[in-house]
């Protein structure tokens, strides 16, 4: 490519240390700068020369960054961060609350398109990848059942909310799809199956000491929206073994269409695509990189708003140009 592309990262967590990792990968990209709601000074970025900077200092620098990848949370960040950078800029972000989507798609819209911008929303493997999987499965079968099942991986949220159980000093949470469920899938049954058939929970918790075992094993198996819908367990464990079986954070899943396909829609097909990850925020940090790459190319061809990975074509998601392309991948 000609010009290195200009990126700033708003949010040093997990997820924008590995956007400033992946960045490295890709010589056609130059991170410009890091902004954090943390005091800059506090914080040493892995890339030498590169600045921290002020979450407050974004605004100014309108002219120094093609595209602002925003790393902050789906809960509470994003909903506030989203639109008021895409004001400012070109954004990508990995908006992940699904229910919320469609209100958050039309609130970046309205930002991005104001103001002459492109934001592309809810970038990362699921949604993100997955959601093109899903989407190439309908198309090509319509007459099929989509399947999607996660991990084994590690759920933040719900390490979140054990965590805020009374009695739990520490806590992992991971998701399990259950074996059966899967072989029938891949079978092709077509099964018709419950949240409770599709995945277990498994809990690994640090009690606090003195506290009742059994009510914080209660508490989490009965916990609504997160564990009651779940055949769950808790496995107690010490601070010395969390740290040292389960301070990583892998995570994965995998995307299945079953269809039928020709005379008299007979003919069975199956679709799958899968992730096995072994650090969950590196791997949608490297999407992330990918699609601000894309999203440069099409705002140089005058899009303005918001869109979805869904929409972008996936040749502006490689350093390489088309002929490469089609030598190598086509």
């Amino acid at each position: 490519m000609g010009d290195q592309i200009r990126v700033g990262i708003m949010g040093y967590g997990n997820l924008g240390k590995g956007v400033e990792l992946a960045l490295r990968q890709n010589p056609d990209m130059k991170l410009v700068g890091v902004f954090s709601r943390r005091d800059p000074a506090a914080i040493t970025l892995a890339t030498p020369g590169v600045p921290c900077y002020s979450a407050q200092e974004a605004l100014a620098m309108q002219q120094d960054i093609d595209v602002m990848i925003l790393c902050g949370g789906s809960a509470t960040d994003l909903a506030v961060q989203g639109p008021m950078y895409a004001a400012a800029f070109h954004t990508v972000d990995s908006f992940d609350t699904h229910a919320k989507i469609p209100e958050y798609f039309a609130a970046m819209d309205e930002a991005a398109q104001k103001s002459g911008h492109l934001s592309i929303i809810s970038v990362g493997w699921d949604p993100g990848l997955f959601s093109l999987n899903r989407l190439y499965g309908d198309a090509v079968l319509p007459n099929g059942q989509t399947y999607t099942f996660w991990g084994k991986g590690v759920s933040q949220g719900h390490s979140d909310a054990i965590r805020r159980v009374p009695g739990v000093k520490n806590a992992i949470q991971y998701t399990v799809p259950v074996e059966d469920a899967v072989h029938r899938v891949r079978n092709g049954e077509d099964p018709v199956l419950t949240t409770r058939q599709k995945h277990t929970r498994e809990c690994f918790v640090v009690a606090e000491e003195g506290a009742d075992r059994a009510q914080i094993e209660a508490d989490i198996k009965n916990m609504p929206n997160y564990f009651a819908d779940y055949d769950t367990t808790v496995t107690f464990i010490t601070e010395e073994e969390m740290k040292r079986d389960h301070s990583a954070m892998p995570h994965g899943g995998f995307v299945i269409r079953s269809g039928k396909t020709g005379d008299g829609e007979k003919t069975s097909q199956i679709i799958e695509y899968s992730l096995r990850l072994a650090s969950n925020p590196e791997f949608t940090s490297s999407v992330l990189v990918a699609y601000a790459r894309a999203i440069v190319r099409m705002a140089k061809m005058g899009a303005t708003g918001a869109c979805t990975v869904m929409d972008v074509p996936p040749a502006y998601l490689s350093a390489k140009d088309g002929a490469q392309l089609r030598r190598e991948l086509l």
